[in-house]
This record gives structure tokens, sequence and C-alpha cells, in this order.
């Protein structure tokens, strides 16, 4: 069995139901440092954080990822156990497989491999892991640390994220930027009363309506040559107290942006509030912005490598893309770092007998040691 083969099974062994890490980090981290990289643990709260390092002097090039998984739902509809790591054909299947200890796994390989190789390298080689980024909030993980690097001075050139970016066949999309996201809890509130004497009440339900139908058709931007336009959606919708004969009080509704670098999140903010203002609406809105958009530009020195390696290795030249949700890699690009997201297939991720493909999954640590290679291994 390939090493990363047997280290993504043991890591899918471990039920790290996020935050949890159920010694997932601890395994890493002293496999690294056996073979001569420094070993922080960084805990804040619940969620435990890993920084090796390898080098000092140089640009530093850095692989980010997370040992946390969502749930799996009901075990009884999986082939197989989801946390217990099989092999059907040709295929690893296991809640993590694709989402993201195969390429946790492909990593540390790819780092131990390089080093061996390398032992002067010039610059810096870094691996950062959290057990926080399926989490809700994502408070006490990649965030927090670049809060604590920030504060001593760490610097960051350029990140690798491993999240599984490829469509069909490993590195035919990457990521080259993520749009931000900003989420709204909108309360409108009313007057509670009889269904039958609508006069004494105000129904929030029917007052919102036309601002929702104002909000939905909105054009927010165009977008632009790197970014699609930004989209607004409702995610839930919630009234009532249960009776059919009872106009509510208030009403509460969900709402996010995925908007894109031709928006500002404090001009969607102002907007959203304008148009319920318009609306004569009694309300409160309480934002979260859980991160901005980013884009690593053409022609920077990591796109490009990334690029080139992906032809060279996967016989593929990669859609370059901004689509999708986000990443841990939104807290690593205001540091000043290019980010460029590659990893295997997402076909499975967050689904029942989620799987990722034995071959591709054993190409992985060649394909993210030549990333060092070309950007480190030079004088």
């Amino acid at each position: 069995m390939s090493d990363v083969l047997e280290l993504a099974r043991d890591l899918i062994r471990r039920r790290s139901v996020t935050p949890e890490d159920a010694g997932c980090l601890p395994l890493i981290g002293e496999r690294l440092e056996r073979v001569g990289f420094h070993v922080e643990h960084l805990r804040y709260g619940e969620v435990d954080n890993l920084w090796v390092t390898h080098g000092a002097a140089g640009p530093t090039l850095a692989f980010l990822g997370h040992t946390d998984v969502v749930p799996s739902g009901p075990e009884a509809a999986w082939q197989s156990p989801p946390f217990e790591p099989t092999i059907r054909d040709g295929r690893l299947y296991g809640r993590g497989a694709a989402d993201m200890k195969g390429s946790v796994a492909a990593m540390v390989v790819a780092l131990e491999q390089f080093v061996a190789a390398h032992p002067e390298h010039r610059g810096r080689l870094g691996l950062l892991l959290t057990s926080d980024e399926e989490g809700p909030t994502n408070l006490d993980g990649v965030r927090r640390v670049v809060e604590h690097f920030r504060g001593r001075g760490e610097r960051i050139d350029w990140c690798v994220v491993g999240e599984p970016s490829s469509k069909e066949t490993l590195g035919d999309l990457i990521r080259v930027g993520r749009r931000g996201s900003l989420s709204g809890t909108l309360v409108v509130r009313g007057v509670q009363g009889h269904v039958a004497y609508p006069e004494k009440a105000f129904n929030p339900i029917h007052a919102f309506a036309p601002a929702l139908a104002e909000l939905a058709a909105e054009r927010w931007d165009e977008g632009n040559a790197d970014f699609p336009p930004t989209s607004f959606q409702v995610s839930n919708l919630n009234a009532g107290t249960g009776a059919n004969n009872v106009i509510p009080g208030e009403l509460v509704a969900l709402i996010n942006f995925r908007y894109c670098t031709a928006s500002r999140a404090d001009d969607l903010r102002a907007r959203t509030e304008a148009i319920l203002h318009r609306h004569g609406l009694d309300f409160a809105l309480d934002w979260n912005l859980s991160g901005e958009p980013f884009l690593t530009p053409p022609g920077g020195v990591l796109r490009e490598t990334v690029v080139a390696v992906c032809r060279e290795l996967c016989g593929i030249d990669p859609e370059q893309s901004t689509g999708g949700g986000t990443s841990d890699g939104r807290f690593i690009a205001p540091m000043g770092a290019e980010v460029v997201e590659l990893g295997p297939v997402n076909a499975t991720i967050h689904k029942v007998d989620e799987c990722v493909d034995v071959a591709e999954l054993e190409k992985l640590p060649a394909v993210y040691r030549a990333l060092c290679e070309r950007l480190l291994a030079g004088a």
C-alpha cells in the first residue's frame, strides 16, 4: 500500500466531525517532526490547529487544509461504514476521502519526499491545518491563526489549498480566487393578531413580500472578467405561531450575498437596507461578513506554476475558476499571499458514499511535490 493511501485511510478512521480533530493533527505533527519540521500546535477554544515549517530565509510556500469533516448522515445509507475506509472498484470510500483527508495525506507525503530530496532548499515550506473549516463560524480555525500570525509578523507568499477543486479528473480545474460571502439575519416586525381582524394587526409577511421581490430582482453588479455577477439568495424564511388563525408578530429571513470584486460589502449592506426602508418596514438586520473576495491574478508566480504542473503531470490544461463556495484561502489572501486551490474531484463531497479515485490520490503527492520543486528547490 502506498504511503499516501495508508495515511489517508488512517485519517478517515478518525471520527473528526467538526470541530473535533480526533487525533489527526498530533499524528501528522509527530510524523513531520521526525523528518525535521518545526511543529506548533495552536489551540483556540475547542479548535485544534497545526503549523509546521521547514527552512527559514526566503519566500514561504504553505499548504493549507483541514482535518474536520461534515457529519456522515445516516450510516445505514452508506454501502460501507463512513469511518471505515474501504476500497472498491478503484475508489477509496469514507467520510473525508475527497474533502479533504486525501489531500491532507498527499500534502504530508509530498513534504516528506521534498525535504528528503532537498534538505537545504531555499525559502520556507509550511503546512497549516485546522479542525474548524466545516463549522458554521470558523472563528477559531485559520481565521484565528492568521490573527496570531499577523501579531508576530508571519508572512506567507504562496498558498496551495488542497480543497477538492477538480470536476471530472485531477487537475482539470483550479480555483484562482473566490467570491466573498456576506450573510444577514433579517427580522421584520409586525403586530400579532387574529386573521379575522386584519385591521387590528400588521402582517410582516405581507409587508415583506414586495421588498423581497425587489431584492430578488435587483441587479447588484455586472461581474467582471474574473467573476460572475453578485448573487442574492434567501436561504430561510420563517414566521407564524403554528396556528392558522394567527397573524404572526414577526418574520425572520436568512439572506446571503456571494459577491465579486465589482461590489463592496458596505455597499451591499447599504443598498439592501435602503430597499427595506423604502418599503416602510420596521426591521432589524444583523450582518456577518465571513470573507472578502480574493483573486490571484494571471501572471502570478503561483498561478502560472500550478497551471504548468497540471499540464505536465496531469496532462491537462486546467480551467482557472473563481466559482464555488468559500474556503479558508479567504483568510490567507489578505496576508498578501497568492492563493490557488488544487485538489481531487469534488463530485461526492458531503454526500453519502464519499470517495476518491485511488490512482488520482496516489498521483497527488507528485503534483504537490512538483510545486515545491519549482518554487523552492532552486538556488
